[in-house]
């Protein structure tokens, strides 16, 4: 529903700050001031107890179900008892109003006020009675001393007598010191149970450069194809046997452009 529904003024729209206990006696209170006017009161639940407790049985209390469906409705005053369970029901309930809006909130309550102002497009201003705001939390006394305030001078000196302790005293090593393993610890056992010495290690030497052969041409196979004692005799050898040179001039050229010598004028057609 949108804003432009709503009939009542900015400054005859209020939000009373009440703890929930007191409600009750507030909503009293505020309809005995007004009970010239048609008053409804909308709430989200519990009517049949709120009826019972407040004084004045004029009023209409009405539950903000039956409130939506029942389109005729409409009063002077809306008192909003408690907060709705989304935004927009609020504005339902202030759209049946006519000349006033009164909420009355919760602390606890407080965090849905501000999608209620979302919706609206502005700040509700809050008031408090007296007698009905919210308690004071007092904070706890801190029990600790207040810390000692110093002067810079005092500072250095302090500084300077930590760095002399410390720098004065050995400091003793936090780590431990290195473990001198013996002959027979460094020995450990494989999977079939026999010690083994990891210190000479069945893959010792896989990895070093070993001499390589050269290469020898050994013949040709039955297709005529030549035959190595290596691994690249097709890399460094033609099929013939014979080795191949570092650079071999492309099969297929590009095509060639004939381009005739132009040949000067001579002086006398000049």
């Amino acid at each position: 529903m949108s804003n432009s529904s709503i009939s009542i003024k900015p400054n005859n729209h209020r939000v009373y700050q009440c703890p929930a206990d007191k409600k009750v006696e507030l909503l009293n209170k505020i309809i005995a001031e007004n009970e010239k006017l048609d008053i409804v009161v909308a709430c989200s639940k519990d009517v049949e107890i709120i009826k019972e407790m407040v004084q004045n049985k004029k009023v209409t209390l009405i539950e903000d179900r039956n409130l939506i469906k029942d389109k005729a409705l409409s009063c002077e005053l809306l008192i909003s008892f408690d907060m709705p369970i989304k935004g927009i029901v609020y504005m339902a309930r202030v759209a049946k109003a006519t000349s006033k809006a009164i909420f009355l909130i919760d602390e606890s309550e407080q965090k849905g006020l501000h999608d209620i102002e979302m919706l609206l497009g502005r700040s509700i201003k809050q008031d408090i009675i007296s007698g009905f705001e919210y308690p004071i939390v007092e904070k706890k006394e801190d029990d600790r001393p207040a810390p000692r305030k110093m002067t810079q001078a005092q500072i250095k000196e302090e500084a300077k007598k930590r760095y002399d302790k410390v720098t004065a005293e050995p400091q003793e090593k936090s780590y431990k010191p290195k473990r001198d393993y013996g002959d027979d610890e460094k020995k450990s056992y494989s999977k079939d149970g026999k010690k083994k010495d990891f210190n000479k290690s069945d893959s010792a030497g896989k990895w070093d450069k070993k001499k390589k052969e050269p290469n020898k041409f050994l013949g040709k196979d039955e297709n005529g194809k030549a035959i190595f004692s290596g691994k690249s005799g097709e890399r460094n050898h033609r099929h013939d046997g014979t080795p191949r040179a570092k650079w071999d001039a492309p099969k297929k050229v590009g095509k060639r452009i004939n381009i005739k010598e132009r040949k000067p004028k001579a002086e006398s057609e000049e």
